[in-house]
């Protein structure tokens, strides 16, 4: 018998769990953890600041069941807020806007034949939606990007031929009754490499009837140099000029220069300056020493 009891007294029975703090005790507790962490803080805290304090409840459950009470300061004191600067617009929104304002210029140019039909108002669309595109494609450096001259551009459109001359702002031959003269297409030939900067005229002439009007083509060579970042200088050097159509076996005519001391003394057409306002791969903005506005696309 003593055998069979001998291992019930050698059990040793489990810890009984501890028993909850009162509702007083616990708020004591709270109290006196949180004035100890408060007192973490430094003392050069302004009250206000002090009272910005957070206190977080947080609350998790023992074996037992019983809930237990943890505390969570938190300071709102390094809640800054920090607006960044906005990104910069990519590169494709930028493409599809200089897209849309060369749509815009071609639109307000196109039905002016280059020019020759423009009223004032039209003068005034033209040089807007110019000066918009000019502005979204910033400024032109040669320096850098002078081999985007390179090529064949046909003028579509030129303020100066309101005037209703082929000289446009310069002396020139009038467009009319007088002469029976039909601007064809305008083009400038650039050779970066050479320097040579040529501006060709296609014409035609009238001529008394059953005669076919006779078709010319007119080259004024000049030579080229680079003023700054963005102005181009050129100088004349000769016209020349070819019959096409049925009289296309003729040789080329080079047309002799006036005299210096026969021009008038306001003349210079030996030499001109214009500044590249915009340029990309396939238009090209200009803007003359006489306010002339023009207009090229690659050929």
């Amino acid at each position: 018998m003593a055998s069979l009891l001998q291992p019930l007294t050698s059990l040793s029975l489990p810890p009984s769990p501890p028993i909850p703090p009162s509702s007083s005790s616990s708020t004591t507790t709270t109290t006196t953890t949180a004035t100890a962490a408060t007192s973490a803080f430094p003392i050069n805290l302004r009250t206000s600041e002090r009272r910005r304090l957070r206190t977080t409840s947080k609350s998790y459950t023992w074996a037992s069941g019983l809930p237990k009470r943890s505390l969570v300061l938190r300071s709102t004191l390094d809640e800054v807020s920090v607006l960044d600067p906005p990104p910069p617009p990519p590169e494709d929104s930028k493409a599809e806007l200089l897209s849309c304002l060369k749509l815009k210029l071609l639109s307000a140019v196109s039905g002016l034949n280059r020019g020759l039909a423009a009223s004032e108002d039209d003068l005034q669309k033209a040089d807007a939606a110019a000066k918009e595109l000019e502005g979204a494609g910033g400024p032109v450096d040669l320096s850098i990007n002078l081999n985007k001259l390179q090529g064949r551009w046909k003028l579509i459109y030129s303020s100066a031929f309101s005037s209703r001359t082929l000289g446009g702002s310069r002396p020139g031959p009038p467009i009319g009754r007088l002469l029976p003269i039909t601007l064809g297409q305008v083009f400038q030939r650039i050779d970066i490499v050479s320097k040579d900067f040529d501006n060709i005229v296609e014409l035609q002439l009238g001529a008394p009837w059953p005669l076919p009007p006779i078709e010319l083509t007119a080259t004024l060579a000049h030579k080229f140099e680079l003023i700054g970042n963005s102005s181009v200088r050129i100088a004349f050097e000769k016209t020349t000029v070819t019959a096409s159509g049925n009289l296309s076996q003729l040789p080329p005519l080079e047309v002799p220069r006036i005299p210096d001391a026969l021009r008038p003394p306001s003349s210079n057409t030996r030499s001109g300056e214009f500044e590249v306002t915009y340029l990309d791969a396939d238009t090209r903005i200009t803007r003359g020493d006489r306010s002339e506005l023009r207009v090229f696309v690659i050929a």
